[in-house]
């Protein structure tokens, strides 16, 4: 391991003013996001669509420092024969693979899961490194019902643990690890339930990452925010959400971590950026804040192409504007009038 360039990696990765384009959506999410605006899930129409995002030069030079590829499009190429993964590279954006294989349940915790993938991983990541990815991704799904005692002790060590050894292999690998325990938002919990969960989440992640001999230097944490679930009944501010998630970071992540870069969770695009751009104005901390987002970067590219190529300019713009004021707000910079503008 060449801990050296595992870092210089994970810093570009999350640098101030980029973040990470979450494009590893399965074929099943994949299959959701199309039904929703009409388009066949193919295997064309889902490089075309990819395509389109690699080929928005403006959004991907400027504002994406790296892009999270499913197994599939790791291997396509562009309509003209170009590799997308070369489309990626000549954008100055780095490429990463999404590694895990989902989630199966957990024996004896009913309605809780365990992410899957460690098997063969080392062989896989070889291939991958080959190809030309340089950091990869694991989610471990954690959710809140606190009627049913979820989460459990065990749902949460076990989760930690596999994410522990996936990053240990991916840095034997010479790959950035991006470490994602995600907490879900989907319940009625308040935000105070969810800064104790994902402060338990978190420093479970941290013991089994240091038992492993996981470099801290060479990875990335892709964590949520600290919010109330969807179905509750109180909403938090904006400077609530970044408050309470800056005080739990600094007391979960170490500082040797060179970056943490946000999942978006099912948050609005908006809030998504409003929240990000807070915890960056709260500033002086050690180590660089971002996104990694998925539908907060495309949920409005996908609307405004719906499988059209006569959509492609407008779908390519509504885009970049997203990158560009997650871009703004990975800085503390974003104002929520520029989106005025936009629109």
């Amino acid at each position: 391991m060449n801990l050296a360039d595992l870092n210089k990696v994970a810093l570009a990765m999350t640098a101030p003013g980029r973040g990470i384009l979450a494009a590893d959506e399965s074929s099943g999410t994949i299959k959701k996001r199309f039904d929703a605006i009409g388009v066949e899930s193919t295997e064309d129409n889902r490089r075309d669509y990819r395509e389109m995002l690699f080929r928005s030069t403006d959004a991907m030079k400027k504002c994406i420092s790296g892009v999270i590829l499913y197994d599939e499009t790791i291997w396509q190429k562009a309509k003209d024969g170009t590799p997308l993964v070369k489309l990626i590279e000549q954008a100055g954006s780095i490429p990463g693979i999404k590694v895990d294989e989902g989630t199966q349940a957990l024996p004896n915790c009913p309605g809780e899961t365990i992410t899957v993938g460690l098997d063969k991983l080392a062989e896989r990541l070889k291939k991958y490194y080959e190809q030309g990815a340089r950091f990869a991704k694991w989610r471990a799904v954690i959710d809140i019902d606190a009627a049913k005692g979820i989460p459990s002790y065990t749902a949460v060590r076990t989760n930690a643990h596999a994410l522990a050894r996936y990053a240990a292999l991916c840095q034997q690998a010479q790959i950035v690890p991006i470490v994602e325990p995600e907490v879900l938002m989907d319940g009625a919990h308040d935000i105070d339930k969810c800064f104790e969960v994902t402060e338990f989440v978190l420093k479970e992640t941290f013991q089994e990452l240091y038992y492993q001999r996981v470099a801290l230097e060479g990875m990335v944490l892709k964590p949520n925010m600290v919010v109330a679930g969807k179905k509750s009944a109180k909403k938090s501010s904006v400077e609530e959400v970044a408050e309470k998630t800056v005080k739990l970071l600094k007391n979960c992540v170490p500082g040797a971590v060179p970056g943490i870069a946000f999942l978006s969770g099912g948050q609005s695009d908006e809030e998504a950026t409003a929240h990000l751009d807070a915890m960056n104005r709260i500033g002086g901390l050690p180590w660089n804040l971002t996104f990694s987002y998925g539908r907060a970067l495309q949920a409005a590219p996908q609307k405004a192409w719906s499988g059209k190529s006569e959509n492609v300019a407008a779908a390519q713009r509504a885009f970049t504007h997203r990158a560009a004021m997650n871009g703004l707000a990975s800085k503390g910079e974003w104002k929520s009038d520029l989106e005025k503008k936009a629109a």
